[in-house]
This record gives C-alpha cells, structure tokens and sequence, in this order.
C-alpha cells in the first residue's frame, strides 16, 4: 500500500469512528461524489448472537418503503437446529446474490445488478411471469396480486427501481437493499432500527461496515467471528453473511 493511500485510509477511519461515537448515522462510510467514479458493493452482516426477534427492522423497512400489507421484505424467523444446539433468531432480506438466479431468468431483464452490486427490479419492464420467483432460492420475492393500498405520500413520490414506490398489481417486489440511502453514506432503516445493533451494513470493498453505533472492518467482523451466508453450497454468492449465534 502507498504511503498516501495508507494515510488516507487511517483518516477515513478515525472519522467515521468519531461519527459512530456521536451517533451521525449518515457518516456510517464514505458516501459516492457526484461523478460516482467509485464503485462498491454493498454488504450486510447481521450478527444472531444479538438479535432477540423483535422484529423492529421489518417495521422500519415497512415503514420506509411503503411495503404492501402482507410483505416482510426482512422477515425474522426463529430458528430451531442441533447445528448451534438451541433456537435463534434469524432476519432474512433478500440476499442480493452475486451470481443471482433470479437475474438470468427474467425474460426482459427487469431484474438486474446495480452498479454497486444490489439485486433491484423495475417495475416499468416486470411483466409479472415471476420466473425470478421460482428461480430464487431464499423465497424472499412476493407478488402483488392485486392493487396495494396507497397513502398520498406514497403515491406523491416519483418511482425509480432503488425507490420502488408507489407499488402496483402485477409485479414482484423485495428487499432493495436501501441502495439509494447507501450512496449517501446513511445506513438501512432496518439498521437504524435495531436496538440491539445486530445488523450491520456497508462497503466490501472500501472494507468498512457500521451497525449505527460502531464502524468495524468487514473483512476482520467476518473471520473473527466464523461467518457463514445462507445455502452457499449453490454457489449464489450472496451478499448478505451471519456471525452464528453463539459467541
């Protein structure tokens, strides 16, 4: 590593770290400049041992996005298993896979990576055949079936695929991975919400994740703690990686 490089990395991350300690949630990392000449890949790591099932992240995502009535775009299970010897909870958005399924079978491509690595879907070309449905191993997509109750702020705001609202019958929809929130350096809803800090959201490859209250190198949280992703033996690669809920 250059010297510069180097000096410009131990100031980046003695910032953020004073922004966690104040709390200033929208300094969780470095957000993009106008000419987006940087490219990241958004991650996600949610941390089992903490999270009690409360269940406020669906509500803040809900909340945030307007989800229709009978979504969870993070849903939380709990879980029963002899791998960890107890029950857990365990939140699940979508993953946001590298090597997406749902991506190559859309016949006209409305779902699609971002720039930055999300999975998002424009509803302008989804014609509801919900291929990516069946496709997607982690069962996070829903269709609308029908037309979604609306409120004037929602239906007040102009769609775009990272802010997918108003919704509307006919399509599929999820987790979107708050990608128009991350490109200014804020972090999810679902994030913010947390009371325990369980879930934590950042950059691979600026290496830097923060839960609102800490910002922590994503590749030292992830060895230190053994993460695993969910169903990596089919090769999706996805985004989204759990510390296990035992310490």
């Amino acid at each position: 590593m250059k010297r510069r490089d180097f000096l410009k990395m131990i100031f980046t991350t003695s910032i953020l770290a004073i922004a966690a300690k104040l709390g200033v949630l929208s300094l969780a990392f470095t957000p993009l400049n106008s000419q987006k000449s940087k490219r990241r890949h958004w991650v996600m790591v949610i941390d089992l041992a903490r999270c009690t099932g409360c269940k406020l992240c669906t509500k803040a995502c809900i909340e945030y996005h307007f989800v229709p009535k009978g979504q969870e775009w993070i849903r939380v299970f709990e879980m029963h298993d002899e791998i960890f010897k107890g029950s857990y909870y365990l939140p699940r958005p979508c993953m946001h896979c590298r090597r997406a399924p749902c991506t190559k079978v859309c016949p006209v491509g409305a779902t699609y990576h971002t720039e930055n690595g999300a999975v998002v879907i424009d509803h302008r070309k989804c014609i509801g055949c919900r291929l990516c449905m069946a496709a997607c191993p982690y069962q996070v997509r829903y269709f609308n079936w029908k037309e979604p109750a609306h409120t004037p702020e929602e239906l007040a705001h102009e769609y775009s695929p990272l802010q997918p609202w108003p919704h509307r019958k006919g399509v599929v929809e999820k987790c979107d991975f708050c990608e128009d929130l991350a490109v200014k350096g804020s972090i999810p809803p679902c994030v913010a919400a947390c009371p325990q800090k369980a879930i934590y959201y950042g950059d691979e490859y600026e290496d830097v994740v923060s839960n609102g209250a800490e910002v922590v190198r994503f590749s030292e949280l992830i060895k230190r703690r053994k993460a695993f992703r969910l169903k990596e033996e089919l090769g999706t690669e996805p985004s989204v990686y759990y510390l296990p809920p035992i310490r």
